[in-house]
This record gives C-alpha cells, sequence and structure tokens, in this order.
C-alpha cells in the first residue's frame, strides 16, 4: 500500500501469526475502514492461517445507520471478507449515552468473536482517539495507570483486544482511505459539544497553542506507562515475599514492615489482594483514603478496620492484615459506601 510498506504491516499485525481467528470493528469512519483494508493487505502476505471477520454494530440511534452497517458489509465483500451486523437492542438510555453505547458494543463484539471462533478482536483507535483519552483522564485527577492511556493490547476472558493503530494519526488514516478511493462515512456525532469526546477535541486544539498538544500527551502517556510497570514490578515482587495465606475466600499476612513503604506500594497491594479475591471494581479516591487510615494504623501499632469493593479489611494490633468478602447486608442497614465512608472516618478519630 501507498502509505504503509509491505514490512510495516507485517509488523502491525505480526500479533495475529499465532492467532485462531480476528474480528474487525469496523464502524465505517475512516479509522476503521483503514483497519479493514490494512488488514486485508496482511492476510493477503499468507503469513498466517487467522481467519479475518468483519462486525458491524448498528446501535440504531441515527436512521442512517442500518444503510451504513450494509454499506460496510458491502465493502467488507469486495476484500473477501466475510461480514455480520451486530445489533444493539432494546430500549435505548437517555444519559451517558456514548459511555453506555460503547459499553454494549464492546459486548457484542466480544460476544460474536466467541461465537465465530476468534480469539482477537480488532479497533481501529488512533494517536488522536489517544491523545483525547489522556486529556480526559488527566482532567479528571486519574493515577499513573490512566495516563499510560488505551493500551495497545488487553485481556477479555479468552479474547485479546488489540488497537494496533494508536501510534497513527486519524489523517494518516484518512490519507491511506483516499488514495485507495475508498469510500467512508463520518459520524456527525463527532461535532456535537453534547459529548465529552467531542469538547475534549476542541480543548486539545486551544491546548495545542500553549504547547499541550497530541504529541505532548502521547509522550506524557508513554513515560506514565514506564512508570505505571515499574510500580507494577515492585507491587508483584513485594506480593511473592509476603508470609501469607490465600484462599478463594481470604487473604491473610503480616505487613508490620510495610509501616513505612510507599502509600502508593500499599494501595497497589491492597487492590491486588481485593481483585484477587473477586472484589468490585474500585474507585481511586476511596482507594487512597482507605490506604492512608491503613498505613496510619500500622504506625501506631494500632488495630483497625474498613471495608472496600466488597470486602472487609482488619489489621490487628500486631501488624496482621486480613482481608475476606463481606457479608450480606440486611435490607435498610445501609450501603457498602456508606459502611467504607464510617470505618474510614471512624480509623481518624481513633488514630
Amino acid at each position: 500500500m501507498d502509505l504503509f510498506g509491505a514490512k510495516e504491516i507485517a509488523a502491525l499485525f505480526a500479533p495475529l501469526n499465532a492467532a485462531r481467528g480476528a474480528l474487525l470493528a469496523v464502524s465505517g469512519g475512516p479509522d476503521s475502514v483503514a483497519l479493514m483494508l490494512l488488514a486485508s493487505a496482511w492476510a493477503g502476505q499468507g503469513t498466517s492461517k487467522a481467519k479475518l471477520a468483519v462486525a458491524t454494530v448498528d446501535h440504531g440511534l441515527r436512521p442512517q445507520s442500518r444503510g451504513e452497517a450494509e454499506a460496510v458489509a458491502g465493502w467488507a465483500k469486495m476484500l473477501g471478507l466475510p461480514h455480520e451486523i451486530l445489533i444493539w437492542e432494546g430500549e435505548k438510555p437517555k444519559t451517558r449515552i456514548q459511555e453506555r453505547a460503547r459499553a454494549a458494543r464492546y459486548d457484542l463484539l466480544f460476544r460474536h468473536a466467541g461465537e465465530i471462533g476468534a480469539d482477537h478482536v480488532l479497533t481501529a483507535h488512533h494517536a488522536d482517539d489517544q491523545a483525547e483519552t489522556i486529556l480526559f483522564r488527566l482532567l479528571r485527577g486519574s493515577g499513573i495507570g490512566g495516563l499510560a492511556g488505551m493500551p495497545v493490547a488487553a485481556r477479555h476472558g479468552d479474547i485479546l483486544h488489540l488497537r494496533p493503530l494508536l501510534s497513527y494519526p486519524k489523517e494518516a488514516l484518512v490519507g491511506l482511505c483516499k488514495a485507495h478511493s475508498q469510500a467512508f462515512f463520518r459520524d456527525p456525532s463527532n461535532e456535537d459539544l453534547g459529548f465529552a469526546r467531542t469538547r475534549m477535541r476542541r480543548l486539545l486544539r486551544l491546548l495545542a497553542e500553549e504547547g499541550l498538544d497530541s504529541a505532548a500527551l502521547l509522550r506524557l502517556a508513554r513515560r506514565a506507562a514506564r512508570a505505571e510497570l515499574a510500580l507494577a514490578a515492585c507491587t508483584t515482587t513485594l506480593r511473592a515475599s509476603f508470609d501469607a495465606t490465600h484462599t478463594n475466600a481470604f487473604f491473610s499476612a503480616p505487613i508490620g514492615h510495610l509501616r513505612e513503604a510507599p502509600e502508593e506500594i500499599l494501595q497497589r497491594l491492597i487492590a491486588a489482594e481485593i481483585q484477587a479475591l473477586g472484589g468490585k471494581p474500585l474507585r481511586l479516591d476511596r482507594l487512597e483514603g482507605l490506604a492512608g487510615a491503613l498505613r496510619t494504623a500500622l504506625q501506631c501499632g494500632a488495630a483497625w478496620r474498613g471495608t472496600l469493593g466488597g470486602m472487609t479489611l482488619a489489621l490487628d494490633g500486631r501488624g496482621s492484615l486480613t482481608i475476606r468478602r463481606e457479608r450480606p447486608r440486611r435490607r435498610g442497614r445501609g450501603t457498602s459506601d456508606a459502611s467504607e465512608e464510617t470505618a474510614l472516618r471512624g480509623a481518624a478519630t481513633a488514630l
């Protein structure tokens, strides 16, 4: 291809060399259509037996959506790729529509991939998307992991989600489509200021005038990703050094030696053990508050209790921490969040 050489295409899709199959998510926009063109060119190199398939999610939010999905089906057929239209059925939400539509899209894609025997799902997120994501998370006070942006690869059960185009700007993908006279659609929601993504795009243009452009945000993401890997490695090493008892129901270990450990490491240890026990997703601000109270208790040699992510955490005066699933609550006895806030306030008062 004119804008992407054979070696570059081979490198882009190298993770698929040992794949059973790959499902391409193609909405009809220039980025996803470019992904389909590149994947087709890669398949033509004959380096892998992975079967490619294409799917378009019809959210049913615009009158044109069905026609656009059918057009994508036609383009896929011209490339010799099987195509399926996946329909988001049921009543549509009135609020957080983009967020919920995105969740429904992934649910449909991963489910369809499993049905056709594909072990990879590819989406066409590009460098501009990554910059917008980082800015969005920066404005909302994300931690290091969030500022690393979207990963190139992320596992969802038995399926690996790949974003092979994250290093390419949208301009290059539009250029690829035009160079091959390939039609595509433009989503009018990209100009709707009612959506956060559109506002981020406008804000990014303003910030670029002061030097905080896409390149700067992507540089921040690379550095945050490096730091995230280092912190994750330290946490893994420290967890492995514990004289701990692990079961499906609880975790217990002496952690008195962590009284002077950096707060970031203590937070990560707590989060890792809660997740290992099947806890609920954690909000960073609540994790920070709980880890701070636990650290203070460790330094004072005091007993302490708290709840987080559906788990009860208990520290005894000897510095032994136990984490176990929180008992089911009786109706009318309060929510998990309320219990958590009460425990944190109580710990702060006692210490």
